[in-house]
């Protein structure tokens, strides 16, 4: 199943080590650790295998490519041999990669925006195109009338309001376009009443929201063991420091508090209760694309005994997540090939803050992950040699 993989952020560094990481996949020349669909309780015939991924995107940058790659090596994120060992191939996606639509209209940069999808589709005679947001994190959206269905959406996007911030008006051209979509950022994305009803009648699936690569993925173990040994959680309280774009975009203070919001929400719905404390992201330029986390944890246990609990988590955040977008890339498709439409719960494995997701117990959203998948194999048919 030729599968296009659409990144909004493509010249961004999670972006373009998953651009290079498939290319290698692809090549032969990296083994997949890091992905998840490779694990064998999830492969199987119904992925499109990594041969068959064709990367295209969308970017407000015009770095190139091989630039940001060389950059990425430069800095310890990507392996330079992996680079040098693939001009070519960096080249082709280049020439598949456009400037973010402009236009006096969010309505002219839709269908700009779309007739770009399209034309990636048409070109490389591709089965399926999942768009994945890897841009940076917005502030919440303001509500607006043209939210609540697509007729009043897309009668308000041919006026001069800011309807949609970036992340759902990429989702609204990508359903426009007959493309799945998938938010890897805690951003708005399809999380609209005007772009769910479309997606249901377009017949497409969308997942999302907010990639779990480092702290949170922690939180998502942690926070079940201390509720299922009874033992009370009297204080959490993280620090995390990063570096890089992901970091600097983040001293806004309305991207900072989605964030935070998305990383928070773990713990009162995996505990039942908030226990004191906060979590708090600052930007320290010099880590470049590392992040670093660092969590306090106190609890009581038997007779109000106190104790406590620390954890470091030192990651490299683009070689943490691009694996993630090739494997939501590949269940996406895969989703869309089986019929599945809107969101895409069974996905809340991958996401801090997921669409629907009844848990954020990181084991039963693998139950759900295993079973789901097991269900795309099982209707597709044929053996796994296709696969990976």
């Amino acid at each position: 199943m030729r599968t296009g993989v659409w990144l909004v952020g493509a010249r961004g560094s999670v972006a373009t080590t998953s651009i290079v990481g498939g290319l290698a996949l692809r090549a032969g020349l990296a083994g997949p650790t890091g992905c998840v669909t490779e694990l064998p309780e999830l492969r199987g015939p119904a992925l499109p295998a990594f041969a068959d991924l064709v990367y295209g995107g969308h970017d407000v940058v015009t770095t190139p490519l091989c630039k940001r790659a060389e950059a990425l090596a430069a800095a310890g994120v990507l392996p330079g041999r992996l680079v040098a060992a693939l001009p070519d191939e960096l080249a082709a996606v280049e020439e598949e990669l456009r400037p973010a639509p402009t236009g006096a209209t969010q309505a002219v940069r839709a269908v700009a925006a779309t007739r770009d999808l399209i034309g990636f589709r048409d070109r490389h005679q591709l089965d399926r195109v999942v768009v994945v947001n890897v841009s940076a994190t917005e502030p919440p959206a303001h509500p607006h009338p043209g939210h609540a269905d697509p007729t009043a959406l897309r009668a308000a996007l041919t006026g001069p309001q800011e309807v949609l911030p970036a992340s759902s008006l990429y989702a609204y051209a990508a359903l426009e376009a007959g493309c799945a979509y998938v938010d890897f950022t805690p951003s708005t994305g399809a999380r609209l009443p005007a772009l769910h009803t479309l997606a249901v009648e377009r017949g497409l699936p969308y997942a999302g929201h907010d990639g779990k690569t480092g702290e949170t993925l922690v939180k998502s173990v942690l926070a079940p063991m201390f509720a299922m040994r009874h033992l009370r959680v009297r204080s959490w309280s993280g620090l995390n420091l990063l570096g890089g774009g992901d970091g600097a975009n983040l001293v806004d203070p309305g991207a900072n508090a989605a964030k935070v919001e998305s990383k928070q929400r773990v713990l009162g719905e995996t505990l039942g209760y908030v226990p004191q404390g906060e979590t708090r992201i600052d930007f320290v330029e010099e880590l470049g694309d590392f992040k670093t986390a660092w969590d306090l944890i106190t609890f009581s246990g038997f007779l109000d005994t106190r104790m406590r609990m620390e954890f470091t988590w030192h990651g490299c955040d683009s070689a943490l997540a691009a694996p993630l977008v090739l494997d939501l890339a590949r269940l996406t498709a895969a989703a869309h090939a089986a019929g599945e439409v809107g969101p895409l719960t069974e996905l809340g494995f991958f996401f801090k803050d997921p669409l629907g997701s009844p848990s954020h117990s990181l084991a039963e959203q693998w139950g759900r992950l295993v079973n789901f998948t097991r269900g795309l194999h099982a209707g597709h048919g044929g053996s796994d040699e296709h696969a990976g």
